[in-house]
């Protein structure tokens, strides 16, 4: 595995991405802060006012159904008493003021005292509402039994509507001699009992609806004493109460709207009849009629069954139901208002808190995410600066958005990143990054590495020639020189992935193996040598360029050692100042073996055990042996000529110096270090 490839592994490894980002946890906890106080604001309010209400809701409720029992009182009574006074009356121009003074009295029949029957009908009443008025006769016909029961000491209050077709109720009640009845139009009970959300309504003894807000239910007729709960009014013995109860008031009367409308066809039938038989009414009429009477009276009247509700058959709902046992007829006055419409106020409240909470809550996420994208944003730039700083990128340009804490933050790491982008130029930035993430432990490792040393042919006479042509400027013009140089030969070695070790005056000092691995030392190896050729050829095309004579920029050329063996690679150093490198006998040999490519008249020389490893791969001549000192065998020692695989360039060590324009040295007469006596050319002859 190549440098190269490690590297963005590594980087992946550690660009790693934010679960939970600054603007997420922001508007997080205002959300909950939101919900939590609107909304337990919004409970307790709702509960509180819900408590007020039901009990304000009883209490209404339990006064209108009051009233309305006190009003339906009141005109029971007034009827008795309107009667009494009709009844008493002596002649016919009399009664029909009454009858103008009261409207709303429709018939009335009692019995007087020479025992005869009479009958006073309001034929205003009838014309005005489009209605026979014979229907009085059938009516009082039909309810002879119920006379004689208000004979009896009874009071009992019928719905007529049903055989009138208008809203009229029959007051049976004791007279004197007999039993009396009287019609009335309860219009005034219509009105009261039809006011306000609280509905009431008004059944018999026997549960015939009397007065309801739904006019359908009294025209049908319909009968509600056969629910259970009408059944539990009945029996109880309170006279007034209030409750709240799970019922239905919803009546189901499908079949008296079909019979009703069959009555009211009959009725036209019938009454076309009288008029076609009218011309022979003093003949056979009476015969006729009593045969149509009695028709009508078997398919309208005795077949027709009062129309029971089972509570059990319906959908119940939740109601507040108050009653209120009338004094007159058995009566009974239910006032019922559903529980959801006494908190629909409170319910319709809750709702527009609960869209005020949605409202304030969109609006404070909004403020939040923008006032946390002026904090994440910045935060995400010093993020990403920081993974890149740990990636090994130190060369950054951050700009300061604010004067605030993050502002000074991101100026601070400006500074941090200029630092270490001058830190990383001092040292070896790939050891620099791999010691900043903990991955170069300290102490030392055993490494089979292979070590490079170069250094420029001649470089103290070039120095001086630098002092002698431009003086107190030299030291500029030198440094300038070598880093021209040096970058040329450090981008050799890091193509190559091998690791600048130091630079020592004019000299360099790489290895390959040690902070990086291609995976075996013979790769290894081949990336030391192949990174000396491109350093042959990038030194080769940069003298080509450079003018003859140019005292400023004056040719480089350099000699090569390189030896592979095991070494100690670590961190060494002191506690202020470290620095990674690589220590051994083989280290030591590849500096000896690079001083000798000057006196070999070679640009690059490797080790046996170098060789060893590349020969398959390089065109390589062997030099004489060498006896370094401190060893018993001679060391053999081989120059490179190129790459096997090259079309073009020097194929023997002569076409090297020629190249290079290198003299070849005359082996015999060589010394090298004559002072130190470290070498001897040419094995144990020369050996010092």
């Amino acid at each position: 595995m190549d440098k190269k490839t490690k590297t963005k592994k590594e980087k992946r490894k550690t660009d790693k991405k934010v679960l939970f980002s600054i603007g997420f946890k922001l508007v997080t906890i205002v959300t909950l802060i939101v919900l939590m106080s609107l909304g337990s604001i919004t409970a307790l309010v709702s509960w509180m006012v819900r408590q007020d209400l039901q009990i304000s809701a009883e209490d209404h409720n339990f006064e209108a159904n009051q009233r309305s029992a006190s009003m339906a009182e009141e005109t029971l009574a007034k009827m008795q008493s309107d009667a009494m006074v009709l009844r008493s009356l002596p002649a016919k121009e009399t009664v029909d003021f009454f009858f103008e003074q009261n409207p709303r009295i429709a018939a009335m029949f009692f019995t007087s005292s020479s025992q005869s029957d009479e009958l006073l009908i309001n034929e205003n009443f009838f014309i005005t509402t489009e209605i026979d008025s014979s229907l009085v006769n059938d009516y009082m016909n039909n309810h002879r039994t119920t006379l004689r029961r208000a004979a009896l000491g009874e009071t009992i209050v019928l719905n007529a509507t049903p055989h009138f077709l208008v809203h009229l109720l029959a007051l049976f009640y004791p007279g004197s001699p007999g039993g009396e009845m009287l019609l009335f139009f309860p219009e005034n009970l219509n009105t009261s009992f039809s006011a306000g959300i609280n509905q009431s309504w008004m059944i018999n003894s026997a549960g015939d609806i009397l007065i309801h807000a739904d006019s359908d239910l009294v025209h049908d007729g319909v009968n509600v004493a056969g629910s259970r709960f009408i059944r539990d009014i009945q029996e109880t013995p309170y006279r007034s109460r209030q409750s709240l109860v799970e019922t239905d008031f919803g009546f189901s009367n499908i079949g008296e709207i079909n019979m009703s409308i069959f009555r009211l066809g009959w009725e036209n039938i019938r009454q076309s009849s009288r008029e076609f038989f009218e011309n022979i009414k003093q003949a056979i009429w009476p015969i006729i009629d009593k045969g149509l009477d009695a028709f009508t009276n078997f398919f309208l009247i005795e077949r027709r069954k009062p129309q029971a509700v089972e509570e059990e058959t319906l959908d119940t709902i939740l109601q507040f139901v108050a009653y209120n046992k009338l004094s007159t007829g058995g009566c009974i006055v239910i006032t019922n208002i559903e529980y959801d419409k006494v908190f629909e106020g409170i319910a319709a409240t809750t709702r527009r808190n609960i869209y005020l909470t949605g409202v304030v809550l969109f609006f404070s996420i909004m403020f939040i995410w923008f006032f946390a994208k002026s904090i994440s944003i910045p935060l995400k730039v010093l993020a990403d600066a920081a993974r890149k700083i740990e990636g090994g990128d130190f060369d950054l340009k951050l700009t300061p958005k604010g004067r605030d804490e993050i502002g000074v933050l991101t100026a601070s790491f400006q500074k941090m990143c200029s630092a270490l982008h001058i830190f990383g130029r001092f040292t070896n930035r790939e050891i620099a990054i791999k010691a900043m993430r903990g991955q170069i432990k300290p102490g030392g490792l055993p490494k089979h590495a292979t070590i490079f040393f170069s250094d420029i042919r001649e470089f103290t006479a070039k120095s001086d020639k630098f002092t002698k042509v431009f003086g107190v400027e030299a030291p500029d013009r030198i440094v300038h020189w070598l880093n021209v140089y040096f970058t040329q030969m450090v981008d050799c070695v890091e193509k190559t992935g091998g690791t600048i070790d130091k630079f020592i005056g004019d000299a360099v000092m790489a290895h390959w193996g040690t902070a990086y691995s291609s995976g075996c030392p013979a790769k290894d190896a081949f990336n030391c040598v192949y990174s000396a050729l491109m350093m042959r050829k990038a030194l080769y095309e940069m003298n080509k360029m450079r003018k003859k004579g140019d005292h400023a920029d004056p040719s480089i050329c350099i000699g090569c050692g390189i030896n592979t063996g095991i070494v100690t690679a670590g961190q060494l150093g002191s506690d202020k100042r470290m620095e990674y490198t690589v220590i051994g006998d083989p280290v030591n040999l590849a500096s000896r073996i690079e001083a000798l490519t000057k006196p070999l008249g070679a640009d690059i020389l490797i080790s046996e055990s170098t060789w060893r490893l590349v020969k398959k791969n390089f065109i390589t001549q062997e030099m004489p042996s060498v006896t370094v000192k401190g060893k018993l065998k001679p060391v053999r020692i081989f120059a490179v000529v190129n790459h096997i695989g090259s079309h073009s360039g020097p194929r023997t060590i002569d076409e090297v110096r020629k190249l290079l324009g290198l003299k070849a040295p005359d082996i015999e007469k060589v010394d090298v270090n004559e002072d130190e006596k470290k070498y001897n050319i040419g094995g144990e002859k020369n050996q010092g």
